[in-house]
Parts: C-alpha cells; structure tokens; sequence
C-alpha cells in the first residue's frame, strides 16, 4: 500500500492517476478524514497500518501564483518546512520509506560555466543567499530539515505542465498572461514527472536527491513559437522588455529562472523526453479539462 499527502493538488492528482494506470494499491489521505499535519496522528496510523512507501505532495505554492505566499507566509512555513520536518520523524520513528516533492526554484540562473546545477551545488535563491521569493526560501528551508534523513527522496520539480488546459499548467498560463518575461528554464512534464520519481521507488534508486526535469533549456520565447504553429493559442503574444519592468508592473516577488542538470535521474536509468519534444507533443494532443 502507498500513501499519499496532498492529493487533491495539482501534483498529487497527477500521482492518483499514475497509480490507477498501474494498478498500485494507494490510499489518499484526506486531511478531513486523517489530519497529517498533526505528528502524533499521522505517526500512529502509519505504525499501525505500515505502508510500504508514502509520497509527500502536500506543500504551499500559492494561488494563481507564489506571490500569494508573500501574503500567507505562516501557511508557506508550515506547509513547506514544518510539515516535511514532521513527516521525517514519523516515517524514520515508524521505518516507512518516502519521497518529497521539492522544488528547482530554490536556484537562479545557471553555474558559472552556464551548465545546469547538479544536486549536490548549494541552492542560491534562499533566504541565506539571495533576494528570493518566500515561496523559494521555504522549500530550500524545506530541504534543510530534510538534509542527513534517511529512507527518503527529495525530488525537485520545476514549472510543471502537460497537455491538459489547466490553471495550474504552464502552457496555459503563457497563454493567459497579457505580457511575458522571457527566460531560460528548465520545466517538468507533470506525469513523466509523476512516473519518474514513482519509479525511483520501484526501482528502488538510492534514496537522496534528484533533479526531475526534461533534459535541455526552453526559453520562454521558444514555447510561445511552439503554441503559435501549434494552432493552439495564435495570439500575439507580448513580452516586457526587461526582469526590471517585470518586476515593477506585475510582479510582488522575484522569481526563479534557472537551468538544471537532470542527468543523475538518467544515470539510474530513468529518463524523461527532451524538453522541446515534450512541449511539441503536449501542444499537439492539448485538450480541455474534463467537465
């Protein structure tokens, strides 16, 4: 049996049905029928019920977007760094093996030599280290409390989407916003997202860190091209002319762009489709939410 936290989300609806495809045994647990933000009830019922793995895609991103945890930043420490200091202690306390959902946007930019960062380079958009958003210095506190635990996977995403028409999509917020600010990035196909880091488990990879992105760098501007021939979206899309306008008419907070390097997920045999490919290929089987 799995268990898994925050699957009502965007993330976690994108798990429950990656586990229906696969007929894994899963159980969601709903924080109306089980508080798991509560230590001491989500420890009892997981040394009573002992399931073989328990996914972590609960956290605080903000809505529509992060500048929402500029407003909420009680709500962003907790869900972000509290909650997954707990979680540590009772899966260690009741030997339940796990995976997190992290985040990339705890970076900026790229290295020096403009490849992407590995795992083991020290985050640099964090309240330690640069003018970040709130929402990217807790879930790089996040990952401090998480640091030395065992039997755990922190697996970061970033800038989900997939060819479903959703809020929450990337694709769809590019076609949305009236202006956009172009950027490098690296970005996350949500279900290969999903069924790579489910497959961390299967395959049982070693537990740490890993980089859950699309191999290669999308700008903003390449994605927009992509719509357009697409039919998708034909707008004309526009863009502000700097970061510096960006910030100053539609933005609260900064924001991550940054490039990173997902070849250690590769060197354990799990690889996703390169980024322009999985942009192309969602683009063209794009669809309306159901209902």
């Amino acid at each position: 049996m799995i268990y898994l936290l925050g699957g009502s989300g965007y993330v976690g609806q994108a798990y429950q049905a990656l586990l229906r495809r696969k007929a894994v045994p899963f159980r969601n647990l709903r924080r109306a029928e089980v508080d798991y933000t509560n230590p001491s009830v989500l420890g009892d019922l997981l040394r009573h019920e002992r399931p073989a793995f328990l996914i972590n895609a609960a956290g605080y991103t903000g809505k529509p977007n992060v500048d929402a945890c500029e407003l909420h930043k009680a709500e962003c420490l907790f869900g972000n760094v509290v909650l997954p200091g707990f979680i540590a202690q009772v899966c260690a306390e009741a030997g339940v093996p796990w995976g997190h959902v992290s985040s990339g946007c705890i970076y900026n930019s790229a290295r020096p030599d403009g490849s992407g960062f590995h795992e083991e380079d020290t985050p640099n958009f964090t309240f330690r280290s640069n003018h970040c958003s709130f929402y990217s210095g807790s879930k790089a506190l996040g990952e401090e409390v998480l640091a030395g635990a065992a039997g755990v996977y922190l697996w970061r995403l970033r800038i989900p989407f997939n060819e479903v028409d959703h809020p929450r999509n990337y694709l769809t917020k590019l076609m949305r916003y009236e202006r956009l600010l172009d950027a490098a990035n690296s970005i996350s196909q949500l279900d290969e997202f999903a069924a790579a880091t489910f497959a961390c488990w299967e395959k049982r990879v070693p537990f740490g860190t890993y980089n859950v992105t699309n191999p290669g760098t999308i700008t903003t501007r390449e994605i927009v091209e992509l719509i357009r021939r697409s039919g998708v979206c034909t707008k004309e899309f526009r863009f502000f002319a700097s970061e510096d306008e960006f910030m100053r008419v539609a933005a609260k907070t900064p924001r991550s762009n940054c490039i990173m390097d997902s070849s250690k997920l590769a060197a354990a045999g799990i690889r996703l489709t390169e980024i322009h490919a999985a942009v192309e290929r969602d683009l063209h089987r794009w669809r309306k939410t159901a209902g």
